[in-house]
């Protein structure tokens, strides 16, 4: 049971400040005069897709914490959480496409270092991070083409 409730509360804090960060740092004009690439999804899709990735990184949270929670491993996952939610203050607060675009490359350096440090340590907790590390990476080149187009 207490392995749910660490599971849980990992979920609920990770998932809960992706969201305070992503209604704090809102699209709004700038975002949509901005010229973007063919392959910009649509707005919609991003609350959804972050809201199943946050759970996911927050199943891999609490399981690397239950294992290891002074690892190196565990250090990667609160490093890389914190570049996560600077990414949306410097892209859209502080309307820094370079800036996002370092802190995103960064982001996905530690997220691929958390799935190779991870992987002996909790299959799950790896496999938990590999769709963030897909999406993470098209966001990577999104960021690219947006600092490259405007």
């Amino acid at each position: 049971m207490r392995t749910a409730w660490i599971n849980l509360a990992f979920i609920i804090v990770t998932t809960g400040i992706g969201v305070l960060i992503g209604f704090a740092n809102l699209p709004g004009s700038w975002y949509a005069g901005l010229v973007k690439p063919a392959f910009n999804p649509p707005n919609w899709i991003f609350g959804p897709v972050w809201s199943v990735l946050y759970v996911l990184v927050g199943v891999a949270g609490g399981r690397i914490w239950q294992r290891a929670k002074t690892s190196n491993v565990m250090a990667l996952w609160f490093l890389q959480m914190a570049l996560n939610f600077s990414w949306s203050p410097a892209f859209f607060g502080m309307k820094n496409t370079g800036l996002a675009l370092v802190i995103i490359l960064a982001l996905l350096a530690l997220i691929f270092a958390f799935i190779w440090r991870a992987r002996r340590l909790d299959k799950i907790a790896t496999l938990c991070f590999v769709p963030y590390a897909a999406w993470v990476s098209f966001a990577a080149v999104l960021n690219l083409a947006l600092y490259l187009l405007n």
